[in-house]
């Protein structure tokens, strides 16, 4: 069983991966109606990725005996000035999740909670893919400028990524 306190903040925790699913849904949105399937496929992507983070936390709740509390989730933004913006708004909300994952991880640590600090370790590695990849993006980006082939051909390469649920044991699957 987890502390009062870890459920409490795992339960926060939930939300904040919801609205994480739901900006890049929004972001998704953005794009499409900008006329850029491929940045759109790769926001719906990290949709798909957030609800599946939501989801472990969820599960991982229930398995330790814990109470799910949902609270509602904030709407998210709906328009950017750019792709660029959107990467940075992207990378900034990321810093923001690693800030909020660390924290859970401390809690953990403290408590001498050991379940779910092997649970957080799955969370710290995936933080760094995830900022990686948005830095990744934003220098390309940059690179591009105002190149409208440049664009495209981003566009081109983000349609291809696809959503494949990471392989995990059976009691962090949601």
């Amino acid at each position: 069983m987890t502390s009062k306190k870890m459920e409490k903040m795992i339960n926060e925790q939930i939300n904040h991966e919801m609205y994480s699913a739901y900006l890049y849904l929004s972001m998704s949105a953005y794009f499409e109606s900008k006329n850029l399937p491929g940045f759109a496929n790769w926001m719906y992507v990290q949709y798909q990725e957030e609800t599946f983070h939501a989801m472990k936390f969820f599960k991982y709740v229930l398995d330790r005996g814990g109470r799910i509390e949902l609270a509602t989730i904030n709407a998210p933004e709906k328009e950017w000035a750019s792709p660029l913006a959107v990467y940075e708004a992207t990378y900034k909300h990321e810093l923001k999740v690693t800030s909020l994952i660390n924290g859970l991880v401390d809690l953990a640590i403290t408590e001498k909670d050991h379940a779910t600090n092997a649970l957080l370790q799955w969370f710290v590695t995936e933080q760094v893919e995830e900022e990686s990849n948005d830095t990744k993006i934003i220098e390309r980006l940059k690179r591009i400028g105002n190149s409208e082939d440049g664009l495209y051909m981003l566009d081109a390469e983000l349609a291809k990524r696809v959503y494949v649920p990471p392989v995990t044991t059976a009691t962090a699957a949601p």
